[in-house]
């Protein structure tokens, strides 16, 4: 199944992408795909799957995705989770996970803008698979655990200010919480959606030039270990994001490295979980 958020006139609308292209409105079941939701509605749905059929359905010709979730307690993130990734930044293969947190408020949607920071000159870009957690995670038993309490996957871009989060005092976040810094969607895809998620092609174009090209398959720790090992440390709540980390070709990579400035196009996708687009603009 396919969740998203859809901005209609000043509403929000939660929906179900339907195969044929239409939208399926949630509003009877939900207000939003927030965390009371995915915790008990979204189970029975996907336990009766006809329910979808006794929905309004709706024919949007160009949807306006919000973020695929809504209002999430936290958002924690995973650093150098791709080999390659930590060479191409000159930092060591972690021996556990090197965990940050990005503020809830840099979530928005697919398409939105990504504003440049005031006195930003190294904003950079990393396509990421998320993870959107289901059910309570507390002192998981075992990383197969943690697979029964997974919401759905999306797809998430991790916008970076590298002098912020390497030069400015040695707190990552200062460089991952801009606003507009975590583009989300265009939806939560649920888990037998995805044969494999360890096994999905990932991508990045900054002006029409290819600059990040991945696999999931060559993560450092997989996903289902990653929520076992975040739950002995911290409680994820249903409605959490968990940015997973990037692959190779960010510009904090390149011996020449050209950051994004106002005007660059970033366009990305994951297998199966969609494709995004923002233009990069200044500050207000």
């Amino acid at each position: 199944m396919r969740l998203a958020q859809v901005r209609i006139d000043t509403e929000v609308r939660p929906v179900v992408v339907l195969d044929d292209g239409r939208f399926a409105d949630l509003g009877p079941v939900t207000a939003a795909v927030d965390g009371p939701f995915l915790e008990r509605g979204l189970p029975a749905l996907l336990a009766d799957p006809r329910a979808v059929d006794d929905l309004p359905v709706r024919v949007i010709a160009q949807p306006d995705f919000a973020p695929p979730i809504a209002r999430p307690g936290k958002i924690v993130c995973i650093g150098l989770n791709f080999a390659d990734h930590a060479a191409e930044s000159g930092m060591p293969v972690p021996a556990e996970p090197v965990v940050f947190f990005k503020a809830p408020g840099t979530l928005v949607g697919p398409d939105d803008d990504v504003r440049i920071p005031r006195g930003s000159v190294k904003t950079d870009w990393e396509v990421e698979l998320g993870v959107v957690v289901g059910s309570e995670c507390r002192y998981l038993a075992s990383p197969a655990e943690a697979r029964e309490r997974i919401a759905g996957y999306v797809l998430s871009n991790d916008v970076s200010e590298r002098e912020f989060q390497l030069e400015r005092g040695g707190q990552w976040d200062k460089g991952k919480s801009c606003e507009t810094f975590n583009p989300c969607g265009p939806w939560l895809v649920t888990p037998d959606e995805v044969p494999d998620v360890q096994a999905l092609s990932m991508w990045l174009d900054v002006n029409g030039e290819r600059r990040q090209t991945g696999s999931t398959a060559t993560m450092v720790f997989a996903v289902d270990y990653l929520l076992w090992y975040l739950s002995q440390f911290m409680v994820l709540e249903p409605g959490d994001l968990i940015n997973t980390g990037t692959p190779p070709g960010v510009a904090l990579g390149m011996a020449e490295p050209r950051y994004l400035v106002a005007g660059d196009v970033m366009e990305l996708g994951i297998e199966g979980l969609g494709v995004q687009r923002q233009t990069c603009v200044p500050a207000p």
